[in-house]
């Protein structure tokens, strides 16, 4: 091995790591650290409101967004055994595991749909056949940007599919790396809720990316009240802690922080890109703080290769064959990996 600790590339974290005004309201937060956070919870809820343009009665906190994610699940698999109705969740394959994770628990069937084979984009085709050949409610859980493809979804067709789904139709967004999108005509499903394109969406974000604060498991969901109502029903209570309110709150408040770590990711991406075009390796272009490429091999002998080295990361995502998911760290940390993967085209690994 030839560093003493591993470089981990592999989970979609912000190595830049937590801002300094977030580390110092953690510390100024502890002499009140046996209160309830009710107020600091309620200054995040009206802060987010605030940012996306909502009221307080569409937003909804979660222990992460895995939280939302979860009481999204919960709450229509209820709605179902009280109507009398049966319920699936329905999405793209490969895509984030943790909707699939959570119907499966339940006993809710998944149905995986892949993802188109040119483009990796949705196929809305397959998506709707899904549904359509299910009687009873169905939950689309869709990730845009996509992880692990880092690929955003054409938005006109989306739009249009989600306008005019009928009732029985549920769409969960999940915006986790919506902070890094450049492609202009990309539209949030935030705007869709402020638009009242359908009332059964569902967007989900997370603080854990750009914000950096992937530990401290700060999420939320934005919908109209009444699906926020219905949500909350599954929400633990006070399930926001005393420290991760007070680091939203400060990171929201550091308008360089935001700015240096995005500029470190756009700078990471562009660094990785310019390597793998010079290596002649494709990948797919990222609108995220990852990057999905191709490995010219067997990616788990890519892998452990790679942890050899000291340098951890993502592993292959089937039906995707012979990609690696790269997680974008800071640019000192990709030249280290670009100076490994350029060693490994010497010895013909790549």
């Amino acid at each position: 091995m030839l560093t003493k600790q591993l470089l981990e590339l592999n989970s979609n974290e912000n190595s830049l790591g937590m801002a300094d005004s977030a580390k110092q309201a953690i510390l100024d937060s502890l002499r009140i650290g046996f209160r309830y956070p009710d107020d600091q919870r309620a200054a995040l809820i009206s802060r987010i409101a605030k940012i996306n343009g909502v009221t307080e009665s569409e937003v909804s906190l979660g222990n992460g967004s895995s939280e939302n994610i979860r009481t999204v699940v919960q709450m229509l698999l209820n709605f179902a055994f009280k109507t009398g109705k049966r319920f699936q969740v329905i999405v793209p394959d490969p895509t984030f595991a943790y909707a699939e994770l959570y119907a499966s628990s339940l006993d809710v069937p998944v149905i995986k749909v892949p993802l188109k084979p040119e483009s990796y984009d949705f196929d809305f085709q397959g998506l709707q056949k899904a549904a359509d050949d299910f009687d009873g409610i169905s939950l689309f859980y869709l990730c845009n940007p996509n992880n692990p493809t880092a690929t955003i979804t054409s938005t006109a067709p989306f739009k249009h599919w989600v306008a005019n789904a009928p009732a029985n139709h549920y769409f969960l967004l999940d915006e986790a790396y919506s902070e890094y999108v450049n492609d202009q005509s990309f539209e949030s499903g935030v705007e869709w809720v402020k638009q009242q394109l359908t009332a059964n969406l569902i967007v989900v974000r997370t603080f854990s990316k750009l914000c950096a604060l992937a530990g401290m498991r700060v999420g939320y969901a934005i919908a109209n009240p009444s699906m926020i109502a219905a949500i909350e029903a599954f929400t633990s209570i006070d399930n926001t802690n005393l420290s991760g309110a007070v680091a939203v709150l400060a990171t929201l408040d550091d308008e360089g922080f935001l700015a240096r770590s995005l500029h470190n990711t756009n700078q990471s991406r562009q660094m990785v890109e310019a390597t793998l075009d010079e290596l002649g390796l494709s990948y797919l272009p990222s609108q995220a703080n990852f990057i999905f490429h191709e490995v010219n091999g067997e990616v788990k002998i890519y892998m452990d290769r790679m942890r050899e080295y000291g340098i951890v990361v993502g592993r292959e995502f089937p039906p995707i064959e012979g990609f690696s998911r790269l997680t974008l760290g800071t640019p000192d940390e990709m030249a280290v990996f670009i100076k490994v993967l350029k060693s490994f085209r010497q010895k013909g690994w790549v």
